[in-house]
């Protein structure tokens, strides 16, 4: 009640009086702590449990910040759904998880709702650990249908009746592999499968292709209206001649709306098609979801096309669903608003985005390339420069790398910028198609490292590992957003094969920044600072984990340690000249990133040292053999202990043990314990 009386004046003025049923904001959904407990409900009823739990979203999401206007978006539908079917024996399956939030408030989830993406709380995303209700994990887009249909079959071949529904919306039919599930649904069939295309025009950016503008025809095409037109004339002249009109007209009619409508083209594929329907109608969804129950999948695959509005019910979000797709904490009444006068810090992507753009003036070679992420990316600059010059692919990784191939096999420079954990998506394409061709594609990886509370699914915790095992690859990455900015230029005047950068997501450091931008020479390292010659620790680091190698280098010092510091700045190749110098010079060293451990930047390390029979005690810190959960950057980097005070314990523990007196499985003499300077010259164990 006290979150309904804080809101209630700004609820009536933003979702319209009429929606708002005061007092009512626990009356239904407080009530809901499963799907069985909405069935138990009058279907007049779901209206207000729709509005109910906008409300919650409204009241928690404006406070802590999360994915907003794509869950205002799915909220009917979610209350359609669990209605209707037998959740959890029928499996719901949520394509890109930021549409799920209703589906967890109506699960179990409520009383939880205010933990999302905080550190043990709610995931932002849907997590099988979560919740029996959670049947498949999404983060990545496009994979609802695929997963659906292997649960719709694997039901089929256990004797299980239930039905599999895929929930797809915001862009992800724009993917590939999409219409790979769709193909094979059709060919099965799997009677037992639906599927709900939640179409609200949107990804994150507005959607594009050619598919999209096929589904947003619907019924707003001159040809398909004035078709209608003359329609009504040819029947009010069957009329005036004694001929009976209406069957006619009714046949003329339905085979117009088949070919001006998206049913063709599901139809084709072997689906039922049903729609295109208001899914705000919470009715009418239940009507056509109970209607494909009642069959028990006689006549199925089925497909359910489904019009909503991102941001459904917060008039700032509906008119303006890229701002309010992702938010921080914001005032109801007001929205996302910047205070007058603020400054706004800018960000990595921004920097990357900015130096393209200087550097394209001069360059027309220059082409920029995205995965449905212009804004993520802050291409929608570069696009808004050169529209002629930036292709947003959609949510296509695979066809971006390729598409990109073929570019730079005509002269031109493409530049792809992709999130760490999408290029994933893309992986043979960088083997088979860009490595083994050796094309100067330039990659520009954003969020890679952790990534924050958008969870497992987002962390750009593998890309170092899996571009560095790729032959002909260079891989880059600055310690600060100045040496970016030398870096994009690096990469886009690099000719002799696929070069890549990959960048942190969030604000910059600070520092200032060159004029003018240069080159750096591959493969080039550079020596931060040394205390001394003869070090008792060499930290070598790369990327944003430069900044909390500084950190850990302070804190070494006040430990009395002669400490050094090498900003690696590329992957591969490695500075070998400047390591062969000063590994040898240090007592123990130490490898600092922000990527997974395996086949990162520090086996590359020990891997040279190898090489080169260069024996000193190692320590790779990194990110470890699992997954990151959700929580905030600092607090994954502190549990991580990627931070600068982890990174300095990590250091101690390994410098006591060398320090102190330890035994080894073959001592130089028999039975003696050996110090640290009879091993320093053995390889380590």
């Amino acid at each position: 009640m006290e979150s309904q009386q804080r809101h209630s004046s700004a609820l009536q003025s933003l979702f319209g009086a009429e929606n708002i049923n005061k007092g009512s904001t626990v009356e239904l959904l407080g009530k809901i702590n499963s799907p069985s407990d909405l069935r138990k409900l009058r279907r007049k009823s779901l209206p207000q449990v729709s509005r109910e739990v906008r409300e919650l979203i409204l009241d928690v999401i404006s406070q802590k910040g999360g994915h907003f206007a794509s869950n205002l978006g799915s909220v009917d539908l979610a209350v359609a759904l669990h209605y209707c079917f037998e959740t959890p024996k029928d499996k719901l399956v949520w394509d890109v998880g930021h549409q799920g939030y209703p589906h967890k408030i109506l699960t179990g989830r409520r009383d939880q709702f205010h933990t999302i993406r905080e550190h043990k709380g709610l995931s932002g995303f849907l997590d099988r650990k979560e919740s029996p209700y959670d049947h498949f994990g999404a983060g990545h887009a496009s994979t609802s249908i695929s997963a659906a249909l292997g649960m719709a079959e694997g039901m089929r071949h256990g004797g299980d009746p239930h039905f599999a529904i895929a929930i797809i919306g915001d862009g992800s039919m724009t993917g590939g592999i999409a219409f790979e599930a769709l193909n094979n649904a059709g060919h099965i069939p799997a009677k037992n499968l639906v599927v709900v295309l939640n179409d609200n025009n949107m990804s994150i950016d507005p959607n594009v292709g050619a598919l999209q503008k096929f589904l947003n025809q619907r019924f707003t095409s001159p040809g398909y209206n004035l078709l209608r037109k003359e329609l009504s004339m040819l029947v009010g002249s069957l009329d005036a001649h004694g001929v009976p009109a209406s069957p006619i007209a009714s046949k003329i009619r339905k085979s117009v709306k088949h070919l001006f409508t998206p049913e063709m083209l599901y139809e084709c594929l072997g689906f039922r098609y049903f729609g295109p329907i208001d899914g705000h109608n919470v009715e009418d969804l239940v009507e056509t979801f109970e209607f494909i129950r009642s069959e028990g999948g006689a006549n199925g695959p089925y497909l359910v096309h489904a019009i909503t509005t991102k941001g459904k019910g917060y008039k700032l979000a509906e008119g303006d669903p890229l701002k309010y797709h992702g938010v921080t904490s914001f005032d109801v009444a007001a929205g996302l608003t910047s205070k007058p006068g603020a400054k706004k810090t800018p960000k990595y992507q921004d920097v990357f985005a900015d130096t393209l753009i200087k550097l394209a003036k001069n360059d027309p070679r220059i082409l920029a390339i995205t995965a449905a992420m212009p804004s993520g990316t802050s291409l929608s600059k570069f696009q808004k420069e050169f529209p002629n010059r930036c292709y947003d692919v959609g949510i296509a990784e695979q066809h971006a790398v390729l598409f990109a191939a073929g570019l730079a096999t005509e002269g031109f420079r493409p530049v792809a910028g992709i999130y760490s954990t999408f290029l994933q998506r893309g992986f043979d394409q960088l083997i088979h198609d860009v490595g083994l061709q050796n094309l100067p594609v330039f990659f520009a990886l954003d969020r890679a490292g952790v990534v924050g509370d958008d969870g497992a699914t987002h962390q750009g915790q593998f890309d170092l590992s899996y571009m560095r095992m790729i032959p002909n690859f260079v891989i880059m990455a600055p310690k600060d957003e100045n040496e970016l900015q030398h870096m994009i230029r690096t990469g886009v005047e690099y000719q002799d094969g696929p070069i890549a950068v990959r960048y942190p997501r969030g604000a910059v450091t600070g520092v200032e920044m060159d004029e003018e931008t240069h080159a750096i020479p591959i493969g080039k390292g550079e020596l931060l600072n040394a205390d001394a010659e003869q070090l008792d620790v060499l930290l070598v680091a790369v990327g944003f984990s430069v900044q909390s190698a500084m950190d850990a280098q302070s804190l070494l010092q006040e430990k009395g340690l002669k400490v050094g510091l090498i900003n690696g700045r590329f992957i591969k190749p490695l500075d070998e000249k400047l390591l062969t110098h000063w590994i040898p010079r240090s007592k123990l060293v130490v490898s600092v990133e922000e990527n997974a451990r395996i086949g990162g930047f520090g086996s590359a390390i020990l891997e040279f040292m190898n090489d080169k029979s260069i024996y000193r005690p190692f320590l790779s810190v990194g990110i470890p053999d699992g997954f990151v959960d959700h929580a905030s950057q600092p607090i994954q980097r502190e549990v991580l202990q990627i931070d600068g005070q982890g990174i300095a314990k990590q250091t101690l523990a390994k410098w006591e043990k060398l320090e102190g007196k330890i035994s080894v499985k073959r001592p130089l003499t028999p039975n003696k314990t050996t110090s640290y300077d009879d091993l320093k010259h053995l390889p380590l164990q």
